[in-house]
């Protein structure tokens, strides 16, 4: 892994793009180092440690930053069936690593006998995916699709769908989940959420709390869609000091949501623009982005956000 992560520094790739890119490594080589058990220093990236892996994930992850994507929303997997040969020998698939990247997704297999998700694949998927599950409601803007060299008895392609959500201004049902927490540490809790948000929770937020004879105490709340209910509890109750998980279903309603790019004397910025009922009803700078131009040009943020504010107004008045 430090090998690749030389490679990586030494690109010239934007550093949100080196950052994401070891993270998916970091990711493949925690699951081998539980599969393995040997310490993640000692993990030899065999199947992936070629080039054109690197590049597979680097561009991968680039491409999604260039378009703009917000939320990448995956269908069931086929992963395959049958043996793979690798340098550890003779494998079932999916590949060991392959299942542990996956868990928690929705997968499963046509019964063609070959290897359709490698390590590479899952980890990406795994990153990347906002959701798993049905094809969500949008308008198709772009499709492309990407073959594969085997001659399969099903369509050997992978499809990307490109589009926006429609309006979201509808009811929703939505699981709510709960956890009084006293005893864990705090350090981990980013752990935690960043954890959750991977596995498709729809938001992740704390709140301090006074327990029985004035314990501090932190109530963790997860909103998540209700098939993600039953992974989410499992995780809570693996992975905290929870000795117990409460949840309940409930309606809520969102405002439709799109990004768009507006020029600033700055240079360019993007907002979010949300949407109700047809009707624009705030358009709000990407801190990212306002952070970037600071930084690029030397100007404090807060300056950044009053310009951007500037312009939020003149394209509301003209809207």
């Amino acid at each position: 892994m430090k090998e690749l992560f030389r490679i990586i520094d030494r690109s010239r790739l934007e550093p949100p793009i080196q950052e994401k890119t070891k993270k998916i490594l970091e990711r493949i080589a925690s699951v081998e180092s539980k599969i393995h058990r040997k310490p993640v220093e000692e993990i030899h990236f065999h199947e992936i440690g070629g080039l054109d892996s690197l590049v597979d994930i680097v561009g991968a992850v680039w491409g999604v930053e260039q378009l703009q994507i917000e939320k990448v929303y995956v269908s069931p997997v086929n992963v395959g069936s049958g043996l793979v040969k690798c340098e550890h020998g003779i494998l079932p698939v999916p590949a060991p690593a392959t299942l542990a990247l996956m868990e928690g997704k929705p997968i499963y297999s046509s019964g063609i006998e070959r290897e359709l998700l490698t390590p590479t694949g899952a980890a990406l998927l795994a990153f990347l995916g906002s959701e798993f599950g049905s094809l969500p409601r949008m308008r198709i803007e772009k499709v492309g699709y990407g073959a594969g060299k085997d001659d399969l008895a099903q369509p050997n392609l992978l499809r990307l769908m490109i589009g926006r959500l429609e309006d979201l201004s509808e009811n929703e049902r939505v699981m709510i989940i709960e956890t009084n927490i006293d005893d864990m540490n705090p350090q981990f809790y980013e752990y935690v959420m960043d954890k959750l948000l991977g596995m498709g929770a729809l938001e992740v937020f704390l709140t301090p709390l006074l327990m029985k004879k004035n314990r501090p105490a932190t109530l963790l709340t997860i909103l998540s869609s209700p098939d993600h209910l039953s992974p989410i509890i499992d995780f809570l109750m693996k992975e905290t000091t929870t000795i117990g998980v409460r949840w309940r279903e409930e309606t809520r309603c969102c405002a439709a949501r799109q990004v768009i790019s507006l020029e600033t004397k700055y240079g360019p910025l993007r907002f979010k623009l949300a949407s109700w009922k047809g009707e624009p009803i705030n358009l709000s700078p990407e801190y990212e982005d306002c952070k970037k131009l600071a930084l690029t040009q030397n100007v404090p943020l807060k300056q950044i956000y009053e310009e951007a504010k500037k312009v939020a107004l003149l394209f509301q008045k003209r809207s």
